[in-house]
């Protein structure tokens, strides 16, 4: 039986919602500045801006951008450690934002993150084995002996001493700690890691273990990740889609080899200009971007790149651009590049 275009893309839409497990309709977060005098009006930190993706089952979705971007920010709204200022954000068809504490306790089941700074995340008091089974006594998941078997098995499977569970934080390395905070984000075998910059605080070497080791666990439990990350060659060997981020807002969704063979976006493009290739006798045309990224309290009219794009006309300092819809990608731009 063939099928006109139209009911064609309706099935090939259909298809792929059935597949989403995450949605995330234009959230936005904004932060109050209190000012300095006491009639002085407060400012506004535009976080995120109208924020919106959805992250496929079983798939690494990217999250890349300069350093005030949003991307942190957009990791813990998703989660609700905290609360956005408008927006929806759906989980397995659940609407996050209309769930009660208790409600939402069980969804974090489900959700869960590892942080960025190994040092930091893991409480310096706490033996590793306790660090590890907390999670399960908050969702009071089995006995005493039940979960120290659990956080035992957990430790083996992140390639760590079972034996290791009475020692404490102190006593492991960078590597070691992040590996006992990808166990503890395990341990309740979620559905969706939030990895926010999991490996920028490590050495390059030990950098790779750790990718590895969460390609082997996304595999092996059929997880789904957002990898947060600033580094470029970090987000495209480990994710499946990208999304890039200027100012709060997201410029730019594709797939991977897509978005790094043919980028849409001016800032996608000098990103990726500055990508050093371990070659002496290639050289490669860097694209400087000229001055420095806006203020969030308060980012230009139109395009939010346009201060700082060799592209930009009159229609992008003064009209934001709409998606456009590229191929498999997705654009916000009056001018795309492909």
């Amino acid at each position: 039986m063939s099928h006109t275009p139209v009911e064609t893309q309706h099935n090939d839409r259909l298809a792929n919602e059935n597949g989403i497990l995450l949605q995330v309709e234009n959230i936005k977060k904004y932060f109050t500045v209190k000012g300095e005098k006491i009639f002085h009006k407060h400012s506004l930190v535009h976080a995120l801006d109208g924020v919106s993706f959805y992250v496929n089952k079983g798939e690494t979705f990217g999250l890349v951008g300069e350093s005030g971007s949003g991307k942190t920010t957009a990791g813990r709204v998703i989660l609700r450690l905290i609360e956005p200022t408008s927006g929806d954000i759906y989980f397995e068809n659940k609407h996050l934002l209309s769930l009660t504490r208790k409600e939402m306790k069980n969804v974090r089941r489900q959700m869960q993150m590892v942080f960025q700074d190994p040092y930091a995340s893991l409480n310096p008091r706490m033996a590793i084995g306790d660090i590890i089974a907390e999670p399960l006594e908050i969702h009071g998941v089995g006995n005493r002996q039940e979960r120290k078997e659990i956080v035992e098995s957990f430790l083996e499977v992140v390639g760590l001493q079972s034996s290791f569970i009475k020692r404490y934080p102190h006593e492991f390395s960078g590597g070691q700690r992040q590996r006992v905070g990808i166990a503890r984000a395990l341990v309740l075998q979620p559905k969706l890691i939030i990895c926010d910059e999991p490996v920028s605080a490590l050495d390059i070497s030990v950098q790779s273990q750790i990718l590895n080791l969460l390609k082997e666990l996304q595999e092996k439990f059929s997880l789904t990740y957002i990898f947060i990350a600033h580094g470029l060659d970090v987000i495209r060997y480990i994710s499946d889609r990208v999304g890039v981020m200027y100012l709060g807002k997201i410029v730019e969704i594709a797939p991977t080899e897509n978005l790094f063979s043919s980028p849409c976006h001016p800032y996608t493009e000098s990103l990726l200009s500055a990508i050093p290739i371990p070659n002496p006798l290639k050289r490669k045309k860097r694209i400087i971007l000229q001055g420095d990224i806006p203020s969030p309290i308060n980012p230009p009219p139109g395009c939010r790149f346009h201060t700082r794009c060799r592209y930009a006309q009159k229609i992008c300092r003064e009209v934001e651009p709409e998606k456009q819809v590229l191929g498999q990608g997705e654009v916000w731009c009056h001018f795309p590049l492909a």
